[in-house]
């Protein structure tokens, strides 16, 4: 009899819905009013006798710090598939492999994360003390911007910074005169770097990333552009800065939040309009492991980003496993042909024994 009350019980319990991630908090919400509703039928709210208050209030004023660090323990502890982005990647930087992928070659606005190519370009083909000249166009940029004045010139060097930091409009477009001639001349001029870097389904129309028809780029494009930027020392040396002074008298503070938010942030670049909704590609290094991640699309950025670093660099130590179980059972058997192959040499050599007559075997 024991033995069947206790197979009832497992019976049941296998067939208790598990409260998971992705259980919306409305749904919890709406079970507890549930129970709610039913024990307050069946007994009033108690006064407490000492302050008169209702069993309901003192329960409300006891609550434990304990449940607060409950529900942040279960938001922090989401799973990569609670992202909010439409699309995101997830790369290794060593080998270029996906270690994770929603939607990787849906083609999307970029918004200012295609600044990795204005600022790439500017590095390579300006000098650091080399004066760019400021146009009404350039100053009449939109927000984000630095506020450059039409008719003055700064240094290439101030600019890239306040492009690549600041995410600055107006400085994207003065650098685009400066080297191009023209922003459309300049935008052919990314989409061929793009090409370059291994994006093929990039195509750029704007400096800045605002949002132009027929400029686009996915976020494979977006990582493997990163990756290939980030090789560059000047480039990479400019993204790990958190803030930068001018020689104009700014100071320049990095969109990057992920710089200090996010253990081992290399570098990164932010953007955001209404058409292209956040987006993100940035670097990350642990344990001697580097990963990149991209996201497009994103309503919760600071939440999605990182969701999909800790997922990344849990996918690339199994990738690391899994390659060094490869190698070791390619030795393995390597070392078992070998065994064999001596054997066989072994076999040749020995001689056969001659059999006298009328001997059996």
């Amino acid at each position: 009899m024991k033995r069947l009350w206790i197979l009832v019980l497992v019976f049941s319990l296998c067939f208790i819905p598990a409260v998971g991630a992705e259980q919306t908090p409305t749904t919890l919400v709406g079970k507890s009013k549930q129970k709610v509703t039913k024990t307050a039928k069946s007994a009033k709210p108690a006064k407490s006798a000492k302050s008169g208050k209702s069993a309901k209030s003192v329960k409300k004023a006891q609550r434990s710090p304990k449940k607060n660090k409950a529900v942040a323990s279960r938001a922090a502890s989401r799973s990569s598939g609670d992202i909010s982005a439409r699309c995101a990647v997830v790369m290794d930087a060593a080998s270029g492999a996906i270690l994770f992928e929603r939607n990787g070659t849906e083609k999307r606005q970029p918004a200012s994360t295609i600044k990795i190519l204005t600022g790439l370009i500017a590095i390579d083909e300006l000098n650091n003390s080399e004066k760019v000249p400021v146009s009404s166009r350039a100053e009449g940029m939109p927000r984000s911007k630095v506020y450059l004045r039409a008719g003055k010139q700064y240094k290439a060097d101030d600019l890239i910074n306040s492009v690549l930091l600041a995410s600055a409009n107006d400085a994207s477009v003065a650098l685009a005169e400066k080297i191009s001639g023209s922003e459309t001349a300049f935008a052919r001029k990314m989409t061929e770097k793009a090409g370059e870097l291994g994006a093929r389904s990039t195509q750029c129309r704007t400096a800045n990333g605002l949002t132009a028809p027929g400029q686009y780029s996915t976020a494979r494009d977006l990582a493997v552009m990163f990756n290939a930027a980030m090789k560059n020392r000047e480039f990479a040396d400019r993204m790990a800065r958190s803030k930068v002074r001018t020689s104009f008298g700014q100071t320049l503070s990095n969109h990057n939040r992920a710089l200090w938010q996010i253990e081992g942030a290399l570098g990164g670049k932010t953007g955001f309009t209404q058409a292209a909704r956040q987006t993100y590609v940035g670097k990350f290094r642990r344990n001697g492991q580097d990963i990149v991640v991209a996201i497009m699309g994103s309503g919760r950025m600071w939440e999605d980003i990182p969701l999909l670093v800790n997922k990344g660099f849990q996918l690339a130590g199994k990738s690391d496993d899994r390659q060094q179980s490869a190698v070791e059972q390619l030795a393995q058997l390597r070392r078992q042909l070998h065994r064999e192959n001596e054997l066989s040499r072994l076999e040749i050599l020995t001689p056969a024994k001659k059999v006298r007559p009328g001997v059996a075997l």
